[in-house]
């Protein structure tokens, strides 16, 4: 590479001046979006270094990067795409730098996505609502959210903190600001309490709202929460539990079923026979973390066995490396899987 100013010096994109192979200085024209980029107290690029095992030392609405060639470049990318959101009305959180520079390794690696371009910027699948812009954080996530625009049947499985829930809360209230659905329907099978709610205290909603938190969360999340409520009220929101979803067709609606691993064979091939018309299904679990007793086979490990490669229906699978969540979390879950691999081998030899 030689010196020279390698990029366009307008308002839109940062300037990068190269001084050798492995040293080149990012200019953004914004200084407060340049703030905002390298974080209170440079702890984004602080972050980036850590990541990288690179140097990038900030100097006014400018950064000094240098180190490994490819690790620069993955540097770059990442800085230009988290700019570029800036510009645009986001904001960056370190997760948001975790996520781009996941992305921009991945960019590089062998197995990397078809869909990335590997030498100028990063392109990440991106959900958007009125509340707030969602970017793929790691290749994974990336194949998800693409998956969920372009079938009508789509399942993602994998361990916990890899964002499945979120992203299919995500997707469906794009869908539903879009107008591409008319509802949206979220369930959940209510094991814990046998899929027998009647004696718990409260009407229906109160019922369940326990074992749905987590998809209000997410809805909360996307939408405003008097809209979120209205919504609700209105039927336009429907939560409840898998019990309910027998005899139903469900046309012109973004279903969602969570924690699909607790489903019996029968239940799930009742819910995925519920997809009506303009009708969007997504369906997410975790296969190591049936709950259901011994002996009963879980629908989503059925499921996933049975329509692999049928035409419509995608399946995403998640793995530790997708964890998004706390660092420990990933740690966590290489343990336990570990852990089942011993367990297996030791089960396999007493027989």
């Amino acid at each position: 590479m030689n010196a020279q100013e390698l990029a366009l010096s307008s308002s839109r994109n940062p300037r990068t001046a190269a001084t050798d192979a492995n040293h080149f200085i990012l200019t953004f024209e914004n200084n407060r979006f340049a703030s905002e980029l390298f974080g209170q107290f440079d702890q984004n690029l602080k972050l980036i270094e850590e990541r990288l095992n690179i140097s990038a030392r900030p100097r006014g609405n400018s950064v000094s990067i240098s180190g490994d060639l490819v690790a620069t470049n993955q540097a770059r990318r990442a800085l230009d795409f988290l700019y570029d959101r800036l510009q645009k009305g986001g904001t960056v959180e370190p997760s948001d730098v975790e996520g781009a520079l996941r992305m921009a390794v991945a960019a590089d690696d062998q197995l990397s996505l078809p869909t990335m371009e590997r030498k100028a910027k990063l392109s990440m699948a991106q959900i958007t609502t009125r509340k707030k812009t969602i970017a793929a954080r790691t290749p994974t996530q990336d194949a998800y959210m693409r998956a969920m625009e372009r079938s009508e049947l789509v399942f993602g499985v994998g361990p916990a903190g890899t964002g499945k829930t979120y992203l299919a809360v995500a997707h469906a209230a794009q869908l539903l600001e879009r107008g591409a659905v008319d509802r949206i329907i979220l369930s959940r099978p209510a094991v814990e309490a046998g899929e027998r709610l009647g004696f718990l205290p409260g009407d229906m909603k109160e019922k369940v709202d326990p074992y749905l938190r987590p998809l209000y969360d997410a809805l909360y999340d996307m939408m405003p929460g008097d809209k979120v409520e209205r919504a609700i009220t209105a039927g336009v929101i429907e939560i409840a539990p898998l019990a309910f979803m027998r005899g139903r067709t469900l046309a012109n609606a973004a279903i969602i079923l969570d924690e699909a691993q607790n489903t019996t064979s029968m239940q799930m091939k009742m819910f995925l026979t519920r997809l009506g018309e303009n009708g969007r299904m997504i369906i997410t679990g975790d296969p190591s973390q049936v709950d259901l007793p011994r002996g009963v086979k879980s629908g989503l490990v059925e499921a996933l066995q049975i329509l692999e490669g049928v035409d419509g229906i995608s399946i995403t699978r998640f793995k530790d490396v997708d964890v998004v969540r706390h660092p420990l979390v990933g740690r966590i879950v290489r343990a336990y899987d570990a852990q089942y691999v011993i367990q297996d081998e030791s089960e396999q030899i007493d027989r």
